[in-house]
C-alpha cells in the first residue's frame, strides 16, 4: 500500500498503447538508479486510454512496470466489477468518482480493501469534498483533488488545495493533485500538503500541461522525483 510519509510521481498515459510500449520503458531505464523510484511512482492507465484500450492496456503497463499501477476507471456506478476487473488486469490501485451514489463509494472502498488496493476518490467537479468523506461508512485510501482537463486553460480554475487540510482534519487520508500539473505546479502542490501529483504524458500539438512526450520522458521523471521529495 502507500505510505503517508512519501511523496510520489503518478505519470498518466493517455493515448494508445503504442506511446506506453515506446515510453514506459525509457522511463524505467532513467530511474533504475534513482534511489525508491520503483516505489515513488505510480503508473496511470488514465481514462482517454482506457476507453481506447480497455483492460489490455492495464496489462501492457503490468508486463512493463513491477510497481504501482493506477487503473483511472473514474467508475460512477457497477464497483465490484469494475474495481475487480481492474485488479484481474494487474493494477494495484483504482479511481472513482466522488459524486457517485455514497452506496456506490462505500462498495468502492471496501472492495479495494479486499483485494489489497488502494482506493481512491476523485473529486472532479465536487465542490465539498469533506461532505463527500463524511457520509462514507470507511474513508478511501486517496482523495484526489482534480482540476479537469477542460478547465486547465479557463482563467481563474486552479487545483482546490484549501480543502487539504478541511479533509485531513478528519481523516488520514493521501491527498493527490491532479491537473495541469507541470515542475512548478508540483512544487505548489506538495508545498500545500499534497502526497501524490499526477503528470499527464502529452503530445506536442496538445493543450494541456505536463511531460511532452517528444521530451526526455525518463529525465523529466527524474526531475519530477527530485522537486518533490
Amino acid at each position: 500500500m502507500l505510505d503517508h510519509k512519501l511523496r510520489y510521481l503518478q505519470i498518466a498515459f493517455n493515448y494508445d498503447i503504442g506511446l506506453v510500449q515506446q515510453l514506459l520503458p525509457a522511463i524505467v531505464r532513467s530511474v533504475q538508479n534513482v534511489p525508491r523510484a520503483r516505489e515513488r511512482i505510480l503508473m496511470e492507465a488514465g481514462t482517454p486510454y482506457l476507453k481506447r484500450e480497455g483492460m489490455a492496456g492495464i496489462r501492457v503497463i503490468r508486463s512493463l512496470w513491477r510497481g504501482h499501477v493506477v487503473a483511472d476507471l473514474k467508475t460512477v456506478d457497477g464497483a465490484i466489477g469494475e474495481v475487480d476487473m481492474a485488479r484481474s488486469a494487474g493494477a494495484t490501485a483504482v479511481t472513482i468518482l466522488g459524486n457517485a451514489p455514497p452506496e456506490t463509494l462505500n462498495l468502492f472502498v471496501t472492495r479495494c480493501a479486499a483485494l489489497g488496493m488502494a482506493s481512491m476518490i476523485d473529486m472532479l467537479g465536487v465542490k465539498d469534498p469533506l461532505r463527500v468523506l463524511m457520509h462514507l461508512k470507511h474513508p478511501p485510501d486517496v482523495v484526489v483533488l482534480h482540476l479537469a482537463r477542460d478547465e486547465e486553460n479557463t482563467r481563474g480554475k486552479v487545483i482546490q488545495y484549501r480543502h487539504v487540510n478541511r479533509v485531513r482534519s478528519k481523516f488520514d487520508v493521501i491527498i493527490s493533485a491532479a491537473g495541469g500539473v507541470d515542475l512548478k505546479e508540483a512544487r505548489s502542490a506538495i508545498f500545500n500538503g499534497a502526497n501524490i501529483v499526477v503528470a499527464n504524458l502529452v503530445r506536442p500539438s496538445d493543450p494541456w500541461a505536463g511531460i511532452r512526450t517528444n521530451t526526455d520522458v525518463g529525465a523529466m521523471a527524474q526531475q519530477f522525483l527530485q522537486t518533490i521529495e
